[in-house]
């Protein structure tokens, strides 16, 4: 049986679903990567970005095959910001706009069901929002990963530029790579 899935650009009436999923992604797939503490301070730093789905830059992937209305599995997307990432209420935030041909465009919040994991959702993200990127006019992609997504994004040609943690209110350290392509 083969599953189908779709993306389709995010709007505000997603934002429930997509938060739920990013809650669950964020606990059940991080967890092998970071300790409790960790966990916690990631919760706090990772979230929705309101500005992503006012751009039009962030992406659902719905699942509707033996349900009676689609299902959104995964999302993610891409920045034309200068925020390489975080939620609306993460600090250290910026709006400005990047120039496609100087700057390098952001990957940008990818999270994925955990039950849906390792179906091929966070390929489809990522070729949706590299695609869209390209079409835009970057020709250079960056993005500040997490660990659990280091394999995929190695896979995707990524390679890490930078090691470093991001320290939380609550005193954790949470490891950050950031990654660079080059199409």
């Amino acid at each position: 049986m083969t599953k189908k899935f779709t993306p389709r650009v995010a709007t505000m009436d997603d934002v429930p679903a997509i938060r739920e999923l990013m809650d669950l992604a964020i606990y059940e797939l991080q967890k092998d990567f970071l300790d409790e503490k960790q966990l916690a301070a990631a919760h706090e730093h990772m979230g929705i970005d309101y500005t992503l789905i006012e751009d039009g830059t962030y992406f659902v992937i719905l699942h509707a095959e033996g349900t009676p209305e689609e299902t959104i599995v995964g999302c993610g997307g891409w920045g034309k910001r200068a925020t390489l990432y975080g939620g609306s209420h993460s600090t250290g935030r910026s709006a400005e706009l990047l120039d496609p041909k100087t700057d390098r465009a952001r990957i940008r919040a990818m999270y994925c069901h955990p039950e849906w994991a390792r179906n091929g959702i966070g390929s489809l993200i990522m070729e949706t929002a590299e695609n869209a990127a390209k079409e835009a006019g970057f020709t250079k992609m960056t993005m500040g990963s997490t660990l659990a997504g280091r394999p995929l994004y190695e896979y995707f040609g990524y390679k890490v530029v930078k090691e470093d943690v991001d320290v939380c209110e609550n005193g954790a350290e949470v490891p950050i790579l950031t990654m660079e392509k080059d199409f």
